[in-house]
C-alpha cells in the first residue's frame, strides 16, 4: 500500500507518496485541473493507493477526481484545524505538508473531516447563493435608510409594515424623482438593485423548493415553529445525516452553541461560544429562534424566563433558545417525528441559568444538555 499526501492550492498541488515502510517513493507537482498527471502519477506508484487532501479551498473537485482513479482505494479528508503537525511546523512548505499528510496517514491518525455526497453540496451551493443575494440585499436596504435619514427636509413615507413591500416601493420611487442630486440618483439605483436581487432570490427560492420537497429531513425540521424551508434545507444539507450524532450534545458542539470550558482543581471557567463550529448550522438556528420566540408558546416563554434571570440580555436569551431548538431537532431527525407543540413544564426550566460570556471564574452552568426529550420540549 502507498500512502500519498497532496497539499492542494487553486493552480497546482504538490503530491509526495510514501510505502508501508516510510519511505519516500515519489513525490511530483500536478496542475490543479491536469486529470491525466494524476492518473499518470498514481499509476507509476505501481501498487494500490490511499489518499489524503485537507478541506481548504476547491477540495471537492479534488477529491472527486481522486476518487475516480483505479488504483485509489480510499481518498481521506483531514480536518486542517486538527491537522497540528503542519499548523506548528516551523518550516512549513507545501512539500512539507504532503510529507506530513503523508506520514499521518501511514499511521492512520488524520483527524478526517465528513465528506458531504456530490449532490449534498450541490444543494448546499445554492442555498449559500440564495443566502448571499439575501445579505446583499440587507446592504443596499440600510443604505437607503440612510440616505432618507441625511436628507433636511421633513419626507412624506407611506405608512406601511414594510417600507420595502409593494406599496413602500412605489413611494420610494415618486420619492426618488423630488431628491436633489445626486441622492435622486442614488436611491433609484438602489430600488433598482433591488427589484433586481428580489428576482433572484425569488428564482433560487423556486429551486430549493423544488429540490428539498420531497426530502425527509427538509420536511421534518421545517415543523419547528420559525423553521421555514430555507432555513430546514439548510439545517439538514449541514446535518447531512443525524447518524452522525450519537447525542444530542455532538450536535449541539457541532452547531457551536455550547460554551468554552476551562476546568481546574475545583474551579471551572465557562467562556464564549465555541469558536470552531459549522458557522451556517449555527447561523441557521439563532435565525430560527428569533422567529420561533414571536409565534409559538413554548420558545417564547422560554426566551422571557432567560430574560427574567437578570443577568442575561437578548442576545444570550436567544442562544440559550436556539441550542434548545438544536436539541429538539436532534429528537425530531432521530426519531423522525413532526414537532407538536405542548405547553411549557416548570421542570424543563431548570438549568436555564447561563452566563455566554465569562465575568468571573466561579462555577457556571449551561442550559441542561441532556434533560431535553421530545416529550417534556414542546
Amino acid at each position: 500500500m502507498n500512502y500519498v499526501g497532496i497539499d492542494i492550492h487553486k493552480k497546482q498541488c504538490v503530491l509526495s507518496a510514501q510505502n508501508e515502510a516510510g519511505e519516500r517513493v515519489r513525490e511530483a507537482k500536478i496542475a490543479t485541473d491536469d486529470r491525466a498527471g494524476f492518473e499518470e502519477f498514481f499509476r507509476g506508484l505501481g501498487g494500490p493507493s490511499r489518499a489524503v487532501i485537507e478541506a481548504c479551498w476547491g477540495w471537492g473537485k479534488v477529491h472527486d477526481r481522486l476518487e475516480a482513479i483505479e488504483q485509489i482505494e480510499e481518498v481521506v479528508l483531514a480536518h486542517p484545524y486538527k491537522t497540528r503537525i503542519i499548523a506548528e511546523a516551523q518550516i512549513k512548505t507545501d512539500k512539507v505538508d504532503a510529507r506530513a499528510l503523508a506520514f499521518l496517514l501511514r499511521l492512520n491518525a488524520v483527524p478526517r473531516a465528513h465528506v458531504p455526497a456530490a449532490a449534498t453540496r450541490r444543494r448546499k451551493e445554492v442555498l449559500r447563493q440564495r443566502l448571499f443575494w439575501v445579505r446583499e440585499r440587507t446592504k443596499i436596504r440600510n443604505r437607503v435608510h440612510a440616505l432618507l435619514d441625511r436628507q433636511h427636509e421633513e419626507l412624506a413615507l407611506p405608512v406601511c409594515s414594510d417600507l420595502f413591500g409593494t406599496k413602500g416601493m412605489r413611494a420610494l420611487e415618486g420619492l426618488a424623482a423630488t431628491l436633489s442630486t445626486p441622492d435622486d440618483t442614488l436611491l433609484r439605483q438602489d430600488l433598482e438593485m433591488m427589484r433586481e436581487l428580489k428576482a433572484k432570490v425569488g428564482e433560487l427560492e423556486k429551486m430549493i423548493g423544488e429540490a428539498n420537497a420531497a426530502d425527509e429531513p427538509t420536511t421534518l425540521l421545517s415543523s419547528i415553529p420559525g423553521v421555514g424551508l430555507v432555513i430546514g434545507a439548510l439545517v439538514a444539507c449541514e446535518i447531512d445525516g443525524i447518524e452522525r450524532f450519537p447525542h444530542p450534545r455532538k450536535l449541539v458542539a457541532y452547531a457551536g452553541l455550547a460554551p468554552t470550558t476551562y476546568s481546574s482543581g475545583e474551579k471551572s471557567y465557562h467562556g464564549k461560544l465555541l469558536p470552531q463550529c459549522n458557522a451556517w448550522l449555527r447561523w441557521g438556528f439563532v435565525e430560527a429562534a428569533w422567529v420561533a420566540i414571536g409565534c409559538d408558546a413554548y420558545f417564547g416563554t422560554l426566551y422571557r424566563r432567560a430574560r427574567e434571570q437578570g443577568r442575561h440580555g437578548a442576545n444570550t436569551a436567544i442562544i440559550i433558545v436556539a441550542r434548545r431548538m438544536v436539541e429538539i431537532a436532534w429528537q425530531i431527525l432521530s426519531k423522525k417525528r413532526v414537532y407538536e407543540s405542548r405547553a411549557l413544564k416548570p421542570a424543563s426550566l431548570q438549568g436555564i441559568k447561563t452566563q455566554a460570556t465569562p465575568t468571573s471564574t466561579k462555577t457556571k452552568t449551561f442550559p441542561a444538555r441532556s434533560r431535553i426529550s421530545l416529550a417534556d420540549s414542546k
